[in-house]
């Protein structure tokens, strides 16, 4: 059996395949197979792919009409004979020790899947930088260095990125889930997450950026096109899944607040031209809600930021009364933030305020001991000079005293009576 199939769905990939079929070949594990899906490309892609399967045994092309990603990897994995399966995106790069790593750690914790860090690259900025979603510290804080189930992630869950470039699968537990990706819509690999993670037994985080993203205008999910509505049916699609798999009641308040969320996302993403397509299929979506039975426990799950626009979708008239809805919304937050800032300057000013009052008190209390003390102080000095007075006194007595004793020892009077007081101690 072959250790790793490396599954590539292509579509107009021209200026980045290169790049990253050569980071495929060039993978230090040896037994891969590579397995590039061609889309329906319209560019030299197909002619690049050709020129690797010559050049390379291990690389398989297969030919498709256009049918998006989904239909590509499905038909991808349908050809995999690996143990293993990663999904590599046709302009992204993976580090040349990846695929060896990843095996090697699979094999030795037994894993269903694992998943690992990944970095980005702007191609109109030259530039590399990491974000918290592919991150993932907080994953990693919770679950370490041990394995994991699905029961044990609890709301960690949505911590887990639906990207599929971040993972290395299990080909045998992908097919005992029986997981797969809906064809002909973007946004396919949020399905795919949901329809193996609940069966999840032994997944590992492995804390390390194997990968780089590629983010260019070009990309599928970075077009910002009329296709981004598909994310509105594709989140309807993840709701099923949790409700079929018995876990929406367990999961309902994350999940109606990300569909809300996820919504508004894509809408502010969609370029202008599209935005009224995007707010028509919204709002017919958000309506349905409005007829269920479970509209009330909708809506009471929903936080104070996504009630507010969930409402303001299904009450507004049209798209253009929307938009002014919305932007009031957003001067109604801009308010609201500039007054939870004023309540905190001013009870921070309170606060300094008070902090004033009682130093002053202090200072006023320390004045008046400082007075007080003075007064001791000079009471004090006072009783000093009075004993050092005394003190002078006696011992200018004291000098008169000797001096007289010396005068007296010294006259020729005490000289004179020296027999008599002689005669005197003899009696």
């Amino acid at each position: 059996m072959t250790k790793v199939s490396v599954i590539i769905p292509v579509f107009n990939a021209e200026d980045y395949l290169s790049q990253s079929l050569d980071s495929i070949v060039n993978q230090t594990l040896d037994d891969i197979e590579v397995i590039c899906v061609d889309d329906g490309s319209d560019d030299s892609s197909l002619d690049i792919l050709n020129d690797y399967s010559n050049r390379y045994s291990c690389i398989q092309i297969y030919h498709q009409d256009h049918k998006r990603a989904g239909a590509a990897r499905n038909h991808g994995l349908e050809k995999a004979n690996g143990k293993y399966v990663f999904f590599m995106d046709a302009d992204d790069i993976l580090e040349t020790d990846a695929l060896k790593e990843f095996y090697e750690i699979s094999e030795d914790k037994n894993l269903d899947f694992l998943i690992f860090q990944i970095t980005n690259y702007d191609e109109a900025t030259g530039e590399y930088f990491d974000t918290e979603y592919y991150l993932m510290e907080d994953l990693y804080e919770f679950v370490g260095d041990r394995t994991f189930s699905f029961d044990d992630l609890g709301e960690h869950l949505f911590d887990v990125p639906v990207t599929l470039c971040n993972k290395f699968y299990n080909r045998e537990f992908i097919e005992r889930c029986g997981a797969h990706f809906p064809e002909g819509t973007l946004f396919e690999d949020n399905i795919f997450l949901y329809e193996y993670i609940f069966d999840a037994e032994r997944a590992y985080f492995y804390k390390k950026k194997l990968y780089t993203r590629r983010i260019h205008s070009d990309s599928s999910t970075g077009a910002g096109d009329k296709r981004y509505i598909d994310s509105i049916n594709i989140f309807n699609m993840i709701i099923q899944i949790f409700i079929d798999r018995g876990y929406f009641e367990q999961y309902k308040q994350t999940l109606c607040n990300e569909k809300v969320r996820k919504a508004f996302n894509r809408y502010n993403g969609i370029h202008e031209q599209y935005k009224e397509f995007f707010y028509e299929a919204m709002k017919e979506d958000f309506t349905r809600i409005l007829n269920q039975e479970w509209y009330d426990d909708f809506m009471d799950n929903l936080s104070d930021y996504n009630r507010p626009r969930f409402e303001k979708v299904v009450r507004s008239r049209d798209f253009y009364e929307f938009e002014a809805l919305m932007e009031n919304f957003k001067l109604e937050r801009e308010l609201l933030k500039l007054e939870r800032k004023h309540e905190k300057m001013q009870r921070r000013f309170d606060k300094l305020a008070d902090r004033h009052s009682q130093l002053k008190e202090k200072n006023n209390t320390l004045k008046q001991k400082l007075i007080a003390s003075k007064k001791q102080s000079s009471a004090y000095r006072k009783e000093i000079e009075k004993l050092n007075d005394k003190i002078e006194r006696l011992e200018k007595n004291i000098d008169t005293l000797e001096n007289t004793q010396e005068e007296i020892l010294n006259s020729n009077s005490w000289k004179v009576t020296e027999p008599l007081r002689k005669i005197g101690r003899l009696r």
